[in-house]
């Protein structure tokens, strides 16, 4: 693992998981009440024996640089360093911002040839999963491969929304399609056949979706980034030009993988860790997911009724308060018989004293957390969000996208912006 160097693409706008990107790139979107979707590909690499590990920025990405910057940390005796490359002007590129994930990296190039590895990993910052990188490395060794991509198999109604490929029946990959219309689909299914022969129980996932996980040997990268015609992208215009002329192979996973790049999969996602049986578990014996130490006080319940409920550090839940199937992020302040089912708490970056409570509410402005009395169903609110008292946020299968005063509506989830504000008595039906 020594001569493998790590770059993880940060910078995302992501678009599709406005408004949470609102402030922050996609990578820096909290996950699980405590973590950062960052957090996970870098632990994967650390808990893989991968040390050196550049992420790469361009978009609002201070609060990701500033999570990096205290959370992983190094000693002065080792090799390691997790360290950000931000999207920055040369003299040989003007323009400095990253166009395309193969632009991202040959934009780097330098510090790839200086770092003297054997292979370059190559992973996104939005996606939730845990794999070991070391049987990754190895099976891309024992057979040679120019680059090595990680694919999951999917059903057929989740192929659209990812890159496909076919493989041969030495695992090489023979075709890649990114998001396959219906009509392409049926030539790029993997027989049930197949996958029981690599290990798989198919169960109706008769397609292997890329996780975007690429692992090159750096003399591929090389000439794959130099080849002409000029091209930005790896998935969709350089990989798909050199089947034929290099050497690019499956590595297949089958565990849990969710691409959080929407806010109902984000959504799903984190709901799904509050669960009685949760997909993904951030101790684990197969490494723990690092973050950073913040040294909160544990969190505190005054009487609350609650049921498959994340509550993180610094939490204060007050007497009458229900909460089921909820994920509540650190900090949070949850007020007298408020009741919260299906949401999504981020929490807060401070705490206020008794005093800015005492003041803010003499202005007619709620304090930081939810107000007595409150109902939220079905919900996700953002950090440093103000919920006055008696606010009612409820679900009525209202499925439209739409941008109002105080929320937003995406893929039917009622989403309150970061550090919104919304009065005593309002009433929200999504």
């Amino acid at each position: 693992m020594q001569d493998v160097l790590t770059l993880v693409l940060g910078g995302g706008k992501g678009a599709r998981l406005y408004p949470l990107t609102q402030r922050r790139s996609e990578p820096a979107v909290p996950i699980a009440g405590k973590y950062r979707l960052i957090d996970i590909p870098i632990s994967n690499c650390l808990n893989s024996g991968l040390r050196r590990i550049y992420v790469l920025t361009q978009f609002l990405s201070v609060s990701l640089h500033r999570h990096i910057a205290h959370t992983y940390k190094f000693g002065p005796f080792s090799r390691g360093f997790v360290e950000v490359l931000a999207a920055q002007q040369t003299n040989e590129n003007s323009g400095g911002w990253y166009l395309g994930t193969a632009d991202a990296v040959r934009q780097n190039i330098r510090y790839i040839r200086e770092d003297g590895c054997r292979e370059m990993l190559l992973l996104s910052g939005d996606q939730i999963y845990r794999m070991d990188f070391q049987k990754l490395l190895a099976e891309h060794r024992d057979n040679q491969a120019d680059v090595t991509i990680g694919v999951v198999p999917v059903t057929r109604d989740q192929a659209g929304r990812y890159g496909i490929v076919r493989i041969d029946a030495t695992g090489r990959i023979v075709e890649i399609v990114e998001k396959p219309s219906p009509e392409r689909l049926e030539g790029l299914r993997t027989p049930a056949v197949e996958l029981q022969r690599r290990g798989i129980d198919a169960r109706g996932r008769d397609y292997l979706a890329n996780m975007g996980i690429y692992l090159f040997c750096l003399p591929a990268l090389l000439d794959l980034l130099n080849s002409p015609p000029p091209a930005v992208d790896f998935v969709t215009q350089i990989l798909p030009r050199h089947l034929g002329s290099h050497h690019v192979r499956a590595y297949l996973f089958d565990g849990y993988w969710e691409d959080l790049g929407t806010v109902r999969s984000y959504y799903q996602a984190s709901l799904a860790l509050a669960s009685d049986d949760p997909p993904f578990d951030f101790h684990s014996p197969e490494g723990v997911i690092y973050t950073r130490s913040r040294n909160l006080p544990a969190a505190r319940m005054l009487g609350a009724h609650v049921s498959q409920v994340l509550l993180s550090d610094g939490c204060i839940v007050e007497p009458g308060a229900r909460l089921e199937r909820c994920v509540i992020g650190v900090r949070s302040r949850i007020g007298r018989d408020v009741t919260l089912r299906d949401t999504v708490l981020i929490g807060a970056d401070r705490f206020e004293t008794e005093e800015e409570r005492a003041t803010n509410r003499s202005r007619g402005l709620p304090s930081l957390g939810i107000g007595d009395g409150s109902v939220i169903e079905r919900a996700i609110l953002d950090k440093d969000c103000r919920i006055g008292r008696n606010v009612r946020i409820l679900d009525r299968g209202r499925r439209s996208d739409r941008d109002e005063r105080y929320y937003v509506i995406r893929d039917g989830i009622v989403v309150v912006p970061n550090g919104a504000v919304v009065p005593d008595g309002t009433v929200i039906e999504g």
